[in-house]
């Protein structure tokens, strides 16, 4: 069974939020005793966090799912439900998370990097909340919010300082082997590698992480062959080994190889090209006389491979130089919340958690709570937004899963 995995989905699912205590003080000689019921607690939340400790997506193949624990409910006595504490989700770094869409919503790069994937439901307010002057008793309270539940796809992209890049069986399994403790499966056929490698390279100047990209054929960069599966695994990468095979079946020059490879990384990726790189001919040992005027290197006998190791180590160095201080964890949340008004064939729609969040926790068939989630709609400025959207009186309007028959504020 494989242990590196680069593409997986996962399911999220947040804490919803408990709910609130309805409940009235009793208490011997204590007259008219006043609400205290306590509220609920926070749902916990689910994030991703980028880890330097996890290699690879492995451990979400088979068991996608991921969950936060939900808040406790309030009581009486104006005791309040525990909250539900948040679930971190380690990921590899290099992790870009996708909705179902496709659509990309946040790239996991340093270790730190955290992206709020569910956010748990908001606790229930228990009825010693709504006490006011014109509310001396009040008998509703509010039920915990469900917490957020959705599919993502996950996809690795390698942290790599230099990546290895060449055609099927050109040698590239063969040399991460002999310069690292990296064991790929190496075979003598095409496609040997179905899977990238990793490998930590140590010299006497440092140390550098070199990756083996499964082999690329005329075409990868439209989906042939293993096609963007592993073409992204080469976007991070400081620098560009292209290994040549000189000794291939097929007899194709090692100029006509330099030739595809770069123009299926350029497709790909306009600005791979732009990256340091050392062109190197593979397999010297079985073909002595090929022609080709660049560094020549045979893994199976070692020859070039410490020159290849040191003038590597000078571009990864340079590159790193050139790179800005290491950023600082990002942390991606949401951005601040608001209500909009959309017409509907229907009718209208009220969009915007504040306003859904008001009538699904409320229980609209009690007229005390009735009250308040108008006036909590008033407060948000749905009504300003329904009329300035053009709604009449009649008109139906849909909050949430509930749906009203729209009345003008004369007031």
């Amino acid at each position: 069974m494989s242990g590196f995995v680069d593409e997986a989905q996962i399911h999220v699912k947040a804490g919803n939020g408990g709910a609130g205590a309805v409940s009235f003080r009793r208490e011997a000689h204590v007259a008219r005793g006043g609400p205290d019921g306590g509220d609920g607690g926070h749902g916990g939340s689910v994030w991703l966090v980028a880890d330097r400790d996890v290699a690879s997506l492995l451990s979400f193949r088979d068991h996608p799912h991921r969950r936060a624990p939900s808040g406790g409910h309030g009581q009486g006595k104006k005791r309040h439900g525990a909250s539900g504490a948040d679930a971190l989700v380690a990921v590899p770094e290099g992790t870009v998370v996708k909705d179902l869409d496709g659509a990309a919503v946040a790239d996991l790069v340093v270790a730190g990097d955290r992206w709020l994937a569910a956010r748990g439901g908001q606790r229930g307010r228990g009825n010693a909340r709504f006490l006011s002057n014109r509310r001396r008793a009040p008998n509703f309270a509010e039920q915990g919010e469900v917490g957020e539940e959705r599919w993502l796809d996950l996809e690795l992209k390698l942290m790599a300082d230099v990546a290895l890049v060449g055609f099927p069986n050109a040698g590239k399994s063969t040399l991460i082997s002999r310069i690292s403790a990296a064991k790929p499966k190496i075979a003598d056929y095409p496609f040997t590698t179905l899977e990238p490698h990793l490998g930590v390279v140590r010299t006497e100047d440092g140390e550098m992480v070199v990756a083996d990209i499964p082999g690329l054929i005329e075409g990868a960069s439209e989906g042939r062959g293993l096609g963007h599966r592993f073409l992204r695994h080469v976007e991070r990468a400081r620098a560009l080994i292209v290994l040549l095979d000189l000794a291939t079946a097929d007899g194709t020059p090692p100029e006509r190889q330099e030739e595809v490879l770069l123009a299926e990384l350029g497709r790909y990726r306009p600005e791979l090209l732009e990256r340091p790189r050392l062109v190197v001919g593979s397999k010297a040992d079985a073909a002595p006389d090929a022609v080709f005027g660049g560094q020549r290197i045979s893994a199976l006998t070692g020859v070039g491979l410490t020159p290849l190791v040191g003038r590597a180590m000078d571009l990864v160095r340079r590159a790193r130089g050139a790179e800005p201080l290491p950023p600082e964890p990002v942390v991606h949340t949401p951005g601040p919340e608001g209500v909009s008004v959309e017409r509907t064939p229907q009718g209208f729609r009220v969009l915007g958690r504040p306003a859904e969040r008001a009538v699904a926790v409320n229980d609209l068939t009690n007229p005390q709570a009735l009250e308040y989630v108008q006036g909590r709609l008033r407060r948000l400025g749905v009504d300003r937004a329904l009329a300035r959207a053009g709604a009449r009186e009649g008109d139906v309007v849909t909050v949430g899963g509930f749906t009203f028959e729209y009345q003008p504020d004369t007031r």
